[in-house]
Order: C-alpha cells, then sequence, then structure tokens
C-alpha cells in the first residue's frame, strides 16, 4: 500500500504541474493584446501581492487541500464554460465568486461546479485583508488568480508569474 499511495501522490504532482503549466501558456494566449503588468499595483495598493500571499498561506496552513482547491477554483474561473449560465463566456473575470440570486444562477450552483469548487472563504478573506488596505483598487479577478499562484507556490513550490489587471464580472 505504500508504494501506491506513493503512486497516487506523484500523479497528482505530474497533475498538477501539467495544469499549472497548460493554464499558464493559456493565460498568455487569452491575454494577447491587453495591457497587462506583473507590477499594476505597486503604485496603488503596494502591499495587494503580499496582503494575498499570507491570507493564502495562512488558509493553506489550516487546510492542506486548500491549495488544490484554489488552483482548481481559478481554473473553474477561467476555463468552465460559462455560455450555459446568463453571463456571457469571458473567463478570469472572478464570476465564480458571485452568489446566485432569484434571477440568477451562478457558476457556483451550476452543474459542472456543485461539489467541486471549493475556497471561497479563503478568497473572501484575502479580499477583506485586501480591501482593509486599498479599498476598491484590487480586482477579485486578480486576487483569485494571485491566489492560484500563491497556492501553487505554497503547495507546490511552483511559482509562474502573472499579470495582472483582470476584468471582473
Amino acid at each position: 500500500m505504500g508504494s501506491s499511495s506513493g503512486a497516487i501522490t506523484s500523479d497528482a504532482h505530474i497533475a498538477t504541474v501539467l495544469m499549472i503549466a497548460l493554464f499558464s501558456s493559456s493565460m498568455m494566449l487569452l491575454c494577447k493584446g491587453e495591457h497587462l503588468s506583473s507590477n499594476f499595483y505597486d503604485s496603488s495598493c503596494p502591499n495587494a501581492l503580499s496582503t494575498i500571499r499570507i491570507a493564502i498561506r495562512t488558509a493553506i496552513s489550516a487546510k492542506r487541500r486548500m491549495g488544490a482547491s484554489l488552483i482548481c477554483l481559478h481554473f473553474h474561473d477561467c476555463f468552465v464554460n460559462a455560455s450555459s449560465f446568463s453571463l456571457p463566456a469571458m473567463g478570469c473575470d472572478a464570476s465564480v465568486l458571485l452568489d446566485s440570486t432569484s434571477s440568477f444562477e451562478s457558476e457556483q450552483n451550476a452543474i459542472q461546479n456543485v461539489e467541486s469548487t471549493r475556497g471561497f472563504k479563503a478568497i473572501e478573506n484575502a479580499k477583506l485583508r485586501v480591501e482593509s488596505k486599498c479599498p476598491g483598487v484590487v480586482s477579485c479577478a486578480d486576487i483569485l488568480a494571485v491566489a492560484a499562484r500563491d497556492a501553487s507556490v505554497a503547495v507546490l513550490g511552483l511559482y509562474f508569474p502573472l499579470k495582472a489587471l483582470f476584468y471582473n464580472s
């Protein structure tokens, strides 16, 4: 049993690395032509990235699987087709964070995401911490993207560069 458990862990790491590589290259294609910058918040909210990092590390320390959950949450935001919802299919816009209303079914409650997306409270906590420092400056989409990157670093030690300035739904 010890070796099969190691094989599962190894397979999970390989799958995660491949997903991150695919995701990173896809983001470059999706964002082509946009005016994105890795230092976008340096002057408007200088502590934004470190604030998010601390919130994500705290969440992962409390629950180790939160790292994978945050990466998956970002994946669902960017790549699960939103055209079956009442939102346009934009991707990477934080639409997965929206709550349902009486006239709107959110992506959180969509059949593709029910029971498979987690980490909303960790993102909400990161957003509250950032808002306390820089109200109305950092987009939810950026917080979600940075959280996924920081989760990758915390759990796997894999860093990938991000260019901020995504769009919120």
